[in-house]
């Protein structure tokens, strides 16, 4: 089985090229630009994967909150690029994977959300992966074979592109080592993801046949941003005074989800997210 990762040098990305192994030929921003229509139907028609899997994605929220340029590029990356590649795959007649957020509902469902129900985003980055979503949902009509995978609050290695970000844990561990006291906002109550998880699961989803459609993938036990930097230091047995703080304390240009538990009910669950973190931190 021959298997496209774009992205292949991300977060996410880097990831899923070290399980899929031999069987996937990695790609990343200088090999396709997802966002060229044609560019994509050709290099992909030419190729002829079974499988393709993008972890490309625009994810930098606040920015394309408060800047039009920037949410015009989120549009475009997050939804007409995924466009193209259900185009592209029904083309060749390829698998499709793409992955979503929890940020494509409005918080309000302290119950979390299954797989389901509705979105309804609360900020541009949000209503850029609803196009995304709503896209692989219009080509299936089309005869469209995808995987939608929604996850949350990333955290794993990092990956050898530029413009790879560095996880929360990554931040608040660099913070600790230059403040005595750190302040985390005790709110937004959602669950981590072990981007090494995620991409085994990824591939279980595939190997495993499960039936096409949405999936929510995250590690287990959700918690605020001050329960997770709790769950780090402790793990990590690093002394430093931690203060609970309301999500005033920080304002930001895009409005956040109070309650984006992703319900799973299609898969085994991973596993708890602190299990994980302290893999990550070798400890």
């Amino acid at each position: 089985m021959k298997i496209l990762i774009l992205g292949a040098r991300g977060n996410l990305g880097s990831q899923l090229v070290k399980v899929f192994g031999d069987d996937s030929i990695a790609w990343d921003r200088e090999d396709l630009d997802i966002t060229q229509r044609e560019e994509v139907l050709s290099k992909i028609s030419a190729l002829k994967p079974d499988v393709i899997i993008n972890a490309t994605a625009y994810n930098a929220v606040d920015k394309c909150e408060e800047i039009e340029e920037e949410n015009a590029l989120a549009r475009k990356l997050n939804g007409e690029a995924v466009a193209n590649l259900a185009d592209a795959a029904l083309e060749i007649n390829a698998i499709l994977i793409h992955y979503s957020t929890d940020y494509v509902f409005n918080g309000e469902n302290e119950r979390g959300y299954y797989e389901s129900d509705n979105t309804d985003p609360i900020n541009n980055y949000g209503r850029s992966k609803v196009l995304g979503e709503r896209a692989l949902h219009t080509k299936s009509a089309q005869g469209l074979k995808y995987y939608l995978i929604r996850t949350s609050k990333l955290f794993g290695p990092k990956g050898p592109s530029e413009v790879s970000k560095p996880s929360f844990f990554d931040i608040m561990l660099n913070l600790s080592k230059e403040r005595p006291e750190l302040k985390a906002v005790d709110a937004e109550f959602s669950c981590f993801t072990y981007t090494v998880d995620l991409a085994v699961k990824t591939k279980e989803l595939l190997e495993e046949s499960y039936p096409f459609g949405i999936y929510h993938i995250t590690n287990s036990n959700p918690v605020t941003w001050y329960e997770a930097a709790s769950h780090l230091f402790e793990i990590a047995g690093i002394r430093v005074k931690l203060i609970a703080v309301s999500s005033e304390n920080f304002p930001r240009p895009a409005r956040r989800p109070n309650f984006s538990v992703l319900l799973n009910t299609k898969m085994p669950p991973l596993r708890d997210f602190s299990e994980a973190l302290a893999e990550y931190l070798n400890l």
